[in-house]
């Protein structure tokens, strides 16, 4: 029982971190729909690290697992995603973040521009979230990832097999993976000009329109 009452003291603070971030994101995916008449953000998943995983993850990184090393070495208990149309949703997002001051961005990882060797892509950012309890403010590190949805499908998808084959899979298999992130990128640039071009056209409709009821 005491175990179990540390453990929710601990993960008490990563919860209230979560829900405050998630404030924040649905804030810029507000403003950026109210001012621009379009959400950057397909959906919002957040996640909180179990005790068991925690403590694992430690053993493999060769940390004695206590609750000070995993307060102090681990930067993912409390984890963000957020799911974007297109690529370049994820950097006005990256960008907003950057800019705010209620949180501090500790670390970017940018497996975008220079994704993993199995072709994983996803912009990483590890945050410091100032949360205000009754004992004082307590700072708090999460993680958030920021995925398109070809990106996030690729992910899903990948990290069943990994499990499912106990993270080794047989290298053909690991080839045609790779495989299937490069055509899950071309998807991405190809929905994008798709996109950009229906945003023209729908521009061209509408200032025609303009121009018509101007007419005397």
């Amino acid at each position: 029982m005491d175990n179990f009452k540390k453990w929710k003291d601990f993960l008490l603070p990563y919860k209230f971190a979560l829900d405050e971030l998630q404030t924040k994101i649905n804030i810029i995916a507000e403003e950026a729909k109210f001012m621009n008449d379009y959400n950057p953000m397909e959906h919002i998943k957040t996640r909180l690290k179990t005790p068991q995983s925690i403590m694992q993850k430690l053993k493999r990184k060769n940390i004695e697992p206590t609750l000070d090393n995993a307060k102090m070495k681990l930067f993912d208990i409390a984890g963000l995603r957020i799911v974007c149309p297109f690529t370049t949703d994820i950097y006005i997002i990256h960008h907003q973040l950057l800019k705010r001051t209620d949180i501090n961005v500790v670390e970017v990882k940018d497996y975008i521009r220079f994704p993993k060797p199995n072709g994983y892509q996803s912009l990483h950012m590890i945050i410091e979230v100032p949360i205000t309890l009754s004992t004082g403010v307590e700072h708090v590190y999460a993680e958030i990832q920021l995925r398109t949805l070809a990106m996030d499908f690729w992910a899903s998808i990948e990290h069943k097999i990994f499990y499912k084959y106990g993270k080794a899979i047989p290298a053909y298999l690991e080839k045609e993976l790779k495989e299937a992130a490069h055509t899950a990128n071309l998807m991405d640039v190809k929905m994008k000009r798709i996109h950009e071009e229906v945003k023209s056209i729908k521009q061209e409709n509408d200032d025609e329109v303009y121009l018509y009821l101007q007419q005397p």
